[in-house]
Protein backbone atom coordinates (compact mmCIF):
# COMPACT_ATOMS: atom_id res chain seq x y z
CA UNK A 1 0.00 0.00 0.00
CA UNK A 2 1.21 3.50 -0.61
CA UNK A 3 1.08 6.45 1.97
CA UNK A 4 0.78 9.86 -0.01
CA UNK A 5 1.08 13.27 2.49
CA UNK A 6 1.30 15.76 0.19
CA UNK A 7 5.36 16.90 0.30
CA UNK A 8 6.42 14.16 2.22
CA UNK A 9 6.79 10.92 2.27
CA UNK A 10 5.47 7.48 1.35
CA UNK A 11 6.43 3.86 2.19
CA UNK A 12 5.25 0.86 0.09
CA UNK A 13 4.64 -2.52 1.37
CA UNK A 14 8.65 -3.83 0.16
CA UNK A 15 10.05 -0.80 2.20
CA UNK A 16 10.91 1.39 -0.36
CA UNK A 17 10.47 5.13 0.45
CA UNK A 18 8.98 7.75 -2.53
CA UNK A 19 7.85 11.26 -3.37
CA UNK A 20 4.27 11.76 -3.85
CA UNK A 21 1.14 13.32 -3.64
CA UNK A 22 -1.98 11.87 -2.02
CA UNK A 23 -2.84 9.11 -0.13
CA UNK A 24 -4.90 6.07 -2.34
CA UNK A 25 -4.52 3.04 0.17
CA UNK A 26 -4.61 -0.37 -1.61
CA UNK A 27 -6.48 0.70 -5.12
CA UNK A 28 -8.07 -2.54 -5.29
CA UNK A 29 -11.69 -0.74 -5.05
CA UNK A 30 -10.95 0.99 -8.02
CA UNK A 31 -10.09 -1.65 -10.04
CA UNK A 32 -6.45 -1.07 -10.16
CA UNK A 33 -3.29 -2.45 -8.64
CA UNK A 34 -0.04 -0.99 -8.25
CA UNK A 35 1.93 -3.92 -8.43
CA UNK A 36 0.87 -4.71 -11.86
CA UNK A 37 1.44 -2.30 -14.92
CA UNK A 38 -1.63 -2.15 -17.67
CA UNK A 39 -0.18 -4.87 -20.12
CA UNK A 40 0.21 -3.30 -23.69
CA UNK A 41 -2.89 -3.85 -25.57
CA UNK A 42 -2.95 -6.24 -28.42
CA UNK A 43 -3.79 -5.87 -32.30
CA UNK A 44 -5.89 -6.95 -34.29
CA UNK A 45 -8.43 -8.14 -31.49
CA UNK A 46 -11.54 -6.38 -32.66
CA UNK A 47 -13.55 -4.58 -35.72
CA UNK A 48 -12.30 -1.34 -35.93
CA UNK A 49 -15.92 -0.28 -36.80
CA UNK A 50 -17.49 -1.74 -33.70
CA UNK A 51 -14.70 -0.07 -31.18
CA UNK A 52 -18.03 2.02 -29.62
CA UNK A 53 -19.97 -0.45 -29.29
CA UNK A 54 -20.56 -1.23 -25.02
CA UNK A 55 -22.34 -3.58 -22.86
CA UNK A 56 -24.84 -3.97 -19.61
CA UNK A 57 -24.71 -6.99 -18.60
CA UNK A 58 -27.63 -7.42 -15.50
CA UNK A 59 -26.88 -10.74 -13.33
CA UNK A 60 -29.93 -11.71 -12.33
CA UNK A 61 -27.89 -13.22 -9.05
CA UNK A 62 -30.01 -16.57 -7.51
CA UNK A 63 -31.27 -17.38 -11.11
CA UNK A 64 -34.46 -16.90 -11.89
CA UNK A 65 -37.33 -19.41 -12.69
CA UNK A 66 -37.26 -19.98 -16.65
CA UNK A 67 -40.81 -21.18 -16.21
CA UNK A 68 -42.58 -19.24 -14.67
CA UNK A 69 -40.91 -15.80 -16.45
CA UNK A 70 -39.85 -16.27 -20.21
CA UNK A 71 -40.26 -19.62 -21.32
CA UNK A 72 -43.97 -20.64 -19.43
CA UNK A 73 -45.75 -24.04 -20.13
CA UNK A 74 -49.14 -23.42 -19.69
CA UNK A 75 -50.22 -27.01 -21.29
CA UNK A 76 -47.66 -28.53 -18.43
CA UNK A 77 -49.39 -29.53 -15.25
CA UNK A 78 -49.97 -27.86 -12.29
CA UNK A 79 -46.48 -28.84 -10.56
CA UNK A 80 -44.47 -28.23 -13.83
CA UNK A 81 -46.03 -24.71 -15.23
CA UNK A 82 -46.47 -22.70 -11.74
CA UNK A 83 -48.87 -20.64 -10.82
CA UNK A 84 -48.48 -17.81 -13.45
CA UNK A 85 -50.38 -17.25 -16.70
CA UNK A 86 -48.82 -15.74 -19.53
CA UNK A 87 -49.81 -12.83 -21.30
CA UNK A 88 -49.92 -11.43 -25.02
CA UNK A 89 -46.87 -8.94 -25.78
CA UNK A 90 -45.94 -6.67 -28.54
CA UNK A 91 -44.48 -9.54 -30.33
CA UNK A 92 -46.96 -11.26 -31.40
CA UNK A 93 -44.75 -14.88 -31.33
CA UNK A 94 -44.15 -14.37 -28.20
CA UNK A 95 -46.29 -14.30 -24.45
CA UNK A 96 -44.08 -13.86 -21.04
CA UNK A 97 -45.62 -14.01 -17.68
CA UNK A 98 -47.99 -11.65 -16.28
CA UNK A 99 -45.60 -10.86 -13.30
CA UNK A 100 -43.70 -9.18 -16.22
CA UNK A 101 -46.05 -6.78 -17.92
CA UNK A 102 -43.71 -4.07 -18.37
CA UNK A 103 -41.83 -6.64 -20.34
CA UNK A 104 -44.59 -7.11 -22.33
CA UNK A 105 -44.64 -3.58 -23.75
CA UNK A 106 -41.04 -3.42 -25.49
CA UNK A 107 -41.02 -7.68 -25.86
CA UNK A 108 -40.22 -5.93 -29.94
CA UNK A 109 -36.86 -4.78 -28.25
CA UNK A 110 -35.02 -7.72 -26.56
CA UNK A 111 -35.06 -11.54 -27.84
CA UNK A 112 -35.01 -15.07 -25.55
CA UNK A 113 -32.26 -18.00 -25.83
CA UNK A 114 -34.48 -20.40 -23.90
CA UNK A 115 -32.01 -23.29 -24.40
CA UNK A 116 -28.84 -21.93 -22.37
CA UNK A 117 -27.30 -24.62 -20.29
CA UNK A 118 -24.44 -26.12 -18.59
CA UNK A 119 -22.84 -29.02 -16.75
CA UNK A 120 -21.28 -27.29 -13.79
CA UNK A 121 -22.24 -27.79 -10.20
CA UNK A 122 -25.94 -26.88 -9.59
CA UNK A 123 -24.24 -24.28 -7.04
CA UNK A 124 -24.49 -20.49 -7.30
CA UNK A 125 -20.95 -19.59 -7.58
CA UNK A 126 -20.05 -22.23 -10.27
CA UNK A 127 -22.77 -21.11 -12.50
CA UNK A 128 -21.65 -17.64 -12.24
CA UNK A 129 -17.87 -18.28 -12.72
CA UNK A 130 -18.88 -20.28 -16.28
CA UNK A 131 -22.10 -17.60 -17.58
CA UNK A 132 -19.39 -14.39 -17.08
CA UNK A 133 -16.24 -15.61 -18.31
CA UNK A 134 -17.50 -18.76 -20.66
CA UNK A 135 -15.41 -21.38 -18.28
CA UNK A 136 -15.28 -23.35 -15.58
CA UNK A 137 -12.45 -22.81 -12.64
CA UNK A 138 -10.66 -25.50 -13.04
CA UNK A 139 -6.69 -26.54 -12.85
CA UNK A 140 -6.34 -22.82 -11.15
CA UNK A 141 -7.05 -21.34 -13.89
CA UNK A 142 -8.66 -18.46 -12.90
CA UNK A 143 -10.33 -17.13 -16.69
CA UNK A 144 -11.29 -13.34 -16.64
CA UNK A 145 -14.96 -11.59 -16.65
CA UNK A 146 -15.47 -10.51 -20.35
CA UNK A 147 -15.40 -6.82 -18.78
CA UNK A 148 -11.62 -7.47 -17.78
CA UNK A 149 -11.07 -8.83 -21.39
CA UNK A 150 -12.95 -5.50 -22.81
CA UNK A 151 -11.04 -3.56 -20.22
CA UNK A 152 -7.30 -5.51 -21.35
CA UNK A 153 -7.79 -4.76 -24.84
CA UNK A 154 -9.62 -1.63 -25.36
CA UNK A 155 -8.39 0.20 -22.22
CA UNK A 156 -10.30 3.32 -20.89
CA UNK A 157 -11.90 6.10 -22.96
CA UNK A 158 -11.90 8.55 -20.48
CA UNK A 159 -10.91 9.21 -16.90
CA UNK A 160 -13.79 6.80 -15.85
CA UNK A 161 -12.78 2.79 -15.69
CA UNK A 162 -13.51 0.77 -18.84
CA UNK A 163 -15.44 -2.00 -16.26
CA UNK A 164 -17.36 -1.30 -13.83
CA UNK A 165 -19.84 -3.61 -11.28
CA UNK A 166 -23.13 -2.13 -9.59
CA UNK A 167 -23.93 -1.74 -7.07
CA UNK A 168 -20.74 -3.75 -5.32
CA UNK A 169 -19.25 -7.02 -6.23
CA UNK A 170 -20.89 -10.54 -5.59
CA UNK A 171 -21.21 -12.24 -2.13
CA UNK A 172 -21.17 -15.91 -0.54
CA UNK A 173 -22.51 -18.28 -3.18
CA UNK A 174 -21.67 -21.39 -1.29
CA UNK A 175 -19.50 -23.35 -2.98
CA UNK A 176 -16.15 -21.27 -2.37
CA UNK A 177 -15.18 -20.94 -5.87
CA UNK A 178 -14.46 -17.66 -7.61
CA UNK A 179 -17.52 -16.11 -8.45
CA UNK A 180 -16.14 -14.91 -12.43
CA UNK A 181 -16.25 -10.70 -11.35
CA UNK A 182 -12.59 -10.46 -11.64
CA UNK A 183 -9.34 -9.74 -13.76
CA UNK A 184 -8.22 -13.39 -13.16
CA UNK A 185 -4.80 -14.32 -15.11
CA UNK A 186 -5.22 -10.63 -16.86
CA UNK A 187 -4.03 -9.29 -13.65
CA UNK A 188 -5.96 -7.22 -10.81
CA UNK A 189 -5.46 -4.06 -12.87
CA UNK A 190 -8.45 -5.14 -15.06
CA UNK A 191 -10.88 -5.90 -12.02
CA UNK A 192 -13.82 -4.08 -11.90
CA UNK A 193 -14.11 -0.55 -10.32
CA UNK A 194 -16.49 -1.38 -7.40
CA UNK A 195 -19.19 1.24 -6.54
CA UNK A 196 -19.56 -0.24 -2.93
CA UNK A 197 -22.49 1.94 -2.30
CA UNK A 198 -26.67 1.95 -2.69
CA UNK A 199 -27.47 4.62 -5.81
CA UNK A 200 -30.83 4.64 -4.19
CA UNK A 201 -30.06 6.27 -1.10
CA UNK A 202 -30.68 9.42 -0.50
CA UNK A 203 -26.78 10.29 0.96
CA UNK A 204 -25.80 8.05 -1.80
CA UNK A 205 -21.83 8.76 -2.38
CA UNK A 206 -19.06 7.30 -4.18
CA UNK A 207 -16.64 6.05 -1.34
CA UNK A 208 -13.66 6.30 -4.25
CA UNK A 209 -14.23 9.55 -5.11
CA UNK A 210 -14.31 11.09 -1.79
CA UNK A 211 -11.01 12.59 0.08
CA UNK A 212 -9.32 9.46 1.16
CA UNK A 213 -9.20 9.51 5.36
CA UNK A 214 -5.55 9.43 5.70
CA UNK A 215 -5.56 12.92 4.79
CA UNK A 216 -4.72 14.80 8.47
CA UNK A 217 -8.00 16.74 9.71
CA UNK A 218 -6.29 19.74 8.88
CA UNK A 219 -6.57 19.22 5.10
CA UNK A 220 -9.48 17.57 5.55
CA UNK A 221 -11.39 20.84 6.96
CA UNK A 222 -9.88 22.30 3.46
CA UNK A 223 -11.49 20.39 1.28
CA UNK A 224 -11.90 22.76 -1.18
CA UNK A 225 -7.88 22.76 -1.52
CA UNK A 226 -7.44 19.58 -2.47
CA UNK A 227 -7.49 19.81 -6.12
CA UNK A 228 -5.03 22.33 -5.74
CA UNK A 229 -2.83 20.44 -3.29
CA UNK A 230 -2.93 17.54 -5.53
CA UNK A 231 -2.35 19.62 -8.83
CA UNK A 232 0.75 21.19 -6.91
CA UNK A 233 2.22 17.75 -5.78
CA UNK A 234 1.79 15.77 -8.68
CA UNK A 235 4.01 18.24 -10.85
CA UNK A 236 6.70 17.56 -8.36
CA UNK A 237 5.95 13.99 -8.51
CA UNK A 238 6.14 13.32 -12.54
CA UNK A 239 9.67 15.21 -12.56
CA UNK A 240 11.11 12.19 -9.91
CA UNK A 241 12.00 8.93 -11.41
CA UNK A 242 9.65 6.96 -8.87
CA UNK A 243 7.30 7.73 -11.54
CA UNK A 244 8.00 5.20 -14.11
CA UNK A 245 7.88 2.89 -11.36
CA UNK A 246 3.86 3.45 -10.91
CA UNK A 247 3.27 3.17 -14.41
CA UNK A 248 -0.64 3.95 -15.52
CA UNK A 249 -2.12 2.15 -12.41
CA UNK A 250 -1.32 5.11 -10.66
CA UNK A 251 -2.57 7.88 -13.48
CA UNK A 252 -5.55 5.77 -13.62
CA UNK A 253 -6.06 6.63 -9.88
CA UNK A 254 -5.24 9.91 -10.17
CA UNK A 255 -7.48 10.75 -12.63
CA UNK A 256 -10.78 9.25 -11.70
CA UNK A 257 -10.14 10.44 -8.20
CA UNK A 258 -9.91 14.36 -9.13
CA UNK A 259 -11.95 14.42 -12.64
CA UNK A 260 -14.73 16.24 -12.30
CA UNK A 261 -16.11 14.48 -15.82
CA UNK A 262 -15.96 10.75 -13.20
CA UNK A 263 -17.72 12.81 -10.24
CA UNK A 264 -20.89 14.59 -12.60
CA UNK A 265 -21.35 10.90 -13.99
CA UNK A 266 -22.16 9.33 -10.98
CA UNK A 267 -24.19 11.91 -9.43
CA UNK A 268 -27.99 11.15 -9.66
CA UNK A 269 -28.72 14.13 -9.04
CA UNK A 270 -28.42 15.41 -12.25
CA UNK A 271 -31.67 13.56 -13.45
CA UNK A 272 -34.71 14.46 -13.59
CA UNK A 273 -36.88 13.08 -10.68
CA UNK A 274 -39.71 11.28 -12.72
CA UNK A 275 -36.85 9.75 -14.43
CA UNK A 276 -35.45 8.16 -11.65
CA UNK A 277 -38.79 7.06 -10.29
CA UNK A 278 -39.46 5.64 -14.12
CA UNK A 279 -36.33 3.17 -13.25
CA UNK A 280 -37.58 2.70 -9.94
CA UNK A 281 -36.06 4.51 -6.28
CA UNK A 282 -34.51 0.69 -5.19
CA UNK A 283 -31.27 -0.32 -5.47
CA UNK A 284 -31.21 -2.53 -8.93
CA UNK A 285 -33.41 0.30 -10.49
CA UNK A 286 -30.84 3.60 -9.28
CA UNK A 287 -28.20 1.22 -10.62
CA UNK A 288 -29.90 0.59 -13.72
CA UNK A 289 -30.18 4.49 -14.32
CA UNK A 290 -26.45 4.87 -13.25
CA UNK A 291 -25.30 2.31 -15.86
CA UNK A 292 -26.67 4.22 -18.29
CA UNK A 293 -25.05 7.02 -16.92
CA UNK A 294 -21.98 5.60 -17.23
CA UNK A 295 -22.05 3.76 -20.16
CA UNK A 296 -22.66 7.78 -21.46
CA UNK A 297 -19.83 9.07 -20.08
CA UNK A 298 -16.99 6.90 -21.58
CA UNK A 299 -17.32 3.22 -19.19
CA UNK A 300 -17.14 0.34 -22.17
CA UNK A 301 -18.96 -2.56 -19.80
CA UNK A 302 -21.08 -1.77 -16.37
CA UNK A 303 -22.22 -5.49 -14.63
CA UNK A 304 -25.15 -4.69 -12.66
CA UNK A 305 -25.70 -7.48 -9.70
CA UNK A 306 -29.58 -7.57 -9.44
CA UNK A 307 -28.70 -9.16 -5.92
CA UNK A 308 -25.33 -9.19 -3.75
CA UNK A 309 -25.88 -12.60 -2.16
CA UNK A 310 -28.51 -15.61 -2.05
CA UNK A 311 -28.08 -15.37 1.65
CA UNK A 312 -30.46 -13.32 4.15
CA UNK A 313 -31.89 -11.39 1.05
CA UNK A 314 -34.95 -11.95 -1.13
CA UNK A 315 -34.05 -12.70 -4.25
CA UNK A 316 -34.52 -14.91 -7.37
CA UNK A 317 -33.65 -18.31 -5.24
CA UNK A 318 -37.01 -19.56 -4.95
CA UNK A 319 -36.59 -22.30 -2.70
CA UNK A 320 -39.94 -21.60 -1.16
CA UNK A 321 -38.96 -22.04 2.65
CA UNK A 322 -36.56 -19.50 5.16
CA UNK A 323 -34.63 -18.28 4.41
CA UNK A 324 -34.88 -18.23 0.60
CA UNK A 325 -37.65 -16.69 -0.83
CA UNK A 326 -41.15 -18.08 -2.05
CA UNK A 327 -42.99 -17.78 -5.56
CA UNK A 328 -45.04 -15.41 -4.22
CA UNK A 329 -41.98 -14.07 -2.72
CA UNK A 330 -40.99 -13.28 -6.49
CA UNK A 331 -44.20 -12.29 -7.13
CA UNK A 332 -45.00 -9.68 -5.27
CA UNK A 333 -41.04 -8.47 -4.76
CA UNK A 334 -38.57 -9.17 -6.99
CA UNK A 335 -40.00 -9.53 -10.19
CA UNK A 336 -41.93 -5.89 -9.58
CA UNK A 337 -38.60 -3.96 -8.88
CA UNK A 338 -36.90 -6.09 -11.90
CA UNK A 339 -39.62 -5.60 -14.46
CA UNK A 340 -39.59 -1.83 -13.83
CA UNK A 341 -35.80 -1.30 -14.02
CA UNK A 342 -35.46 -3.27 -16.66
CA UNK A 343 -37.65 -1.95 -18.92
CA UNK A 344 -37.12 1.86 -18.31
CA UNK A 345 -33.58 0.70 -18.96
CA UNK A 346 -34.40 -0.21 -22.49
CA UNK A 347 -36.41 2.06 -23.14
CA UNK A 348 -34.18 5.23 -22.10
CA UNK A 349 -31.52 3.39 -24.17
CA UNK A 350 -33.54 3.60 -27.30
CA UNK A 351 -34.77 6.72 -26.99
CA UNK A 352 -31.22 8.72 -26.61
CA UNK A 353 -30.05 6.64 -29.38
CA UNK A 354 -27.77 4.55 -26.96
CA UNK A 355 -29.23 1.40 -27.77
CA UNK A 356 -27.85 0.17 -30.80
CA UNK A 357 -24.49 0.97 -29.65
CA UNK A 358 -25.45 -0.73 -25.94
CA UNK A 359 -25.54 -4.43 -25.79
CA UNK A 360 -27.80 -5.40 -22.61
CA UNK A 361 -27.25 -8.81 -21.86
CA UNK A 362 -29.67 -10.68 -19.18
CA UNK A 363 -27.88 -13.67 -17.49
CA UNK A 364 -28.00 -15.93 -14.67
CA UNK A 365 -25.98 -18.86 -13.38
CA UNK A 366 -28.73 -21.52 -13.96
CA UNK A 367 -32.48 -22.20 -14.07
CA UNK A 368 -35.52 -23.66 -11.59
CA UNK A 369 -36.46 -27.53 -11.66
CA UNK A 370 -39.63 -27.88 -13.74
CA UNK A 371 -41.67 -29.15 -10.55
CA UNK A 372 -42.34 -27.47 -7.92
CA UNK A 373 -40.99 -28.31 -4.36
CA UNK A 374 -42.92 -29.36 -1.27
CA UNK A 375 -41.99 -26.05 -0.23
CA UNK A 376 -44.08 -24.86 -2.73
CA UNK A 377 -40.47 -23.48 -4.77
CA UNK A 378 -38.34 -24.52 -7.48
CA UNK A 379 -34.63 -25.64 -6.54
CA UNK A 380 -31.26 -25.19 -8.54
CA UNK A 381 -31.35 -26.17 -12.55
CA UNK A 382 -28.60 -26.06 -14.95
CA UNK A 383 -29.46 -28.17 -17.40
CA UNK A 384 -32.08 -25.68 -19.16
CA UNK A 385 -33.05 -22.03 -18.94
CA UNK A 386 -33.38 -18.57 -20.39
CA UNK A 387 -30.97 -15.37 -20.75
CA UNK A 388 -32.30 -12.22 -22.67
CA UNK A 389 -30.64 -9.92 -25.05
CA UNK A 390 -30.96 -5.97 -26.33
CA UNK A 391 -29.60 -3.87 -28.46
CA UNK A 392 -25.92 -4.20 -29.59
CA UNK A 393 -26.68 -5.20 -33.16
CA UNK A 394 -29.26 -7.68 -32.06
CA UNK A 395 -32.83 -7.62 -33.41
CA UNK A 396 -35.76 -7.36 -31.21
CA UNK A 397 -38.47 -9.61 -30.71
CA UNK A 398 -36.37 -12.79 -31.88
CA UNK A 399 -36.86 -16.68 -29.99
CA UNK A 400 -33.89 -18.72 -30.14
CA UNK A 401 -33.95 -22.68 -29.06
CA UNK A 402 -36.55 -23.89 -27.16
CA UNK A 403 -37.30 -26.31 -24.27
CA UNK A 404 -39.04 -29.60 -24.01
CA UNK A 405 -42.27 -29.85 -22.69
CA UNK A 406 -41.65 -29.12 -19.05
CA UNK A 407 -38.76 -26.66 -19.25
CA UNK A 408 -36.37 -29.91 -17.68
CA UNK A 409 -33.56 -29.73 -21.42
CA UNK A 410 -33.12 -27.96 -24.54
CA UNK A 411 -34.79 -29.47 -27.30
CA UNK A 412 -33.46 -27.22 -29.89
CA UNK A 413 -30.32 -25.00 -30.52
CA UNK A 414 -28.68 -25.81 -26.98
CA UNK A 415 -26.60 -22.75 -25.92
CA UNK A 416 -23.88 -23.42 -23.54
CA UNK A 417 -21.78 -20.36 -21.68
CA UNK A 418 -19.26 -20.27 -23.86
CA UNK A 419 -21.63 -19.50 -26.75
CA UNK A 420 -22.90 -16.71 -24.57
CA UNK A 421 -19.74 -15.19 -23.91
CA UNK A 422 -19.16 -15.50 -27.41
CA UNK A 423 -21.95 -13.57 -28.43
CA UNK A 424 -21.02 -10.60 -26.16
CA UNK A 425 -17.44 -10.54 -27.84
CA UNK A 426 -19.04 -10.39 -31.02
CA UNK A 427 -21.66 -7.98 -30.32
CA UNK A 428 -18.94 -6.03 -29.40
CA UNK A 429 -16.80 -6.06 -32.14
CA UNK A 430 -14.00 -8.86 -31.20
CA UNK A 431 -12.32 -12.13 -32.86
CA UNK A 432 -13.01 -14.54 -30.59
CA UNK A 433 -9.78 -16.36 -32.19
CA UNK A 434 -7.79 -13.52 -30.61
CA UNK A 435 -6.04 -15.21 -28.01
CA UNK A 436 -4.76 -13.68 -24.57
CA UNK A 437 -1.28 -13.38 -22.78
CA UNK A 438 -2.70 -16.86 -20.21
CA UNK A 439 -0.83 -18.19 -16.98
CA UNK A 440 2.89 -18.77 -17.78
CA UNK A 441 2.86 -16.79 -21.17
CA UNK A 442 1.03 -19.12 -23.27
CA UNK A 443 -1.95 -18.19 -25.47
CA UNK A 444 -5.10 -18.61 -23.99
CA UNK A 445 -7.76 -18.27 -26.47
CA UNK A 446 -10.61 -15.33 -25.76
CA UNK A 447 -13.29 -18.43 -26.24
CA UNK A 448 -12.90 -21.91 -26.25
CA UNK A 449 -12.64 -23.54 -29.95
CA UNK A 450 -15.92 -25.36 -31.07
CA UNK A 451 -17.72 -22.22 -29.48
CA UNK A 452 -19.47 -19.56 -31.59
CA UNK A 453 -21.86 -16.23 -31.08
CA UNK A 454 -25.41 -16.84 -31.82
CA UNK A 455 -25.36 -15.49 -35.16
CA UNK A 456 -29.75 -15.99 -34.64
CA UNK A 457 -29.58 -12.88 -33.13
CA UNK A 458 -28.16 -10.55 -35.02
Amino acid sequence: MFTFQGRGKSVTCNGQTRRDFLQVGTLGALGLSLPHLTAAKSQGAMRPDQDDRNCIMIFNLGAPSQLDLWDMKPDAPAEVRGPFKPIATTNPDLQISEILPQHAKIADKFSLVRSVHHTGAAVHDAGWQMMQTGRLFSGGVNTPHIGSVVSFERGRKTDLPAFAVLPQLMGRGGGNMPNGQAGGFLGKAHDPFSLNADPSKENFKVPDLLPPIEIDSTRLERRRRIRDLVDQAAATFEASESADLLGSNFESAFRLMTSPKAREAFDLTKEPQKVRERYGMNRFGQCCLLSRRLIENGVRFVTINTFLTVFDEITWDIHGSKPFTSIEGMKNIVAPLYDQGYSALVEDLDQRGLLDSTLVCNLAEFGRTPRVNPAGGRDHWPQCFTCGFAGGGVQGGRIVGASDPIGAVPADRPVQPADVAATIFHSLGFDIHKALPGPGGRPFPIVDSGHAPIHELF
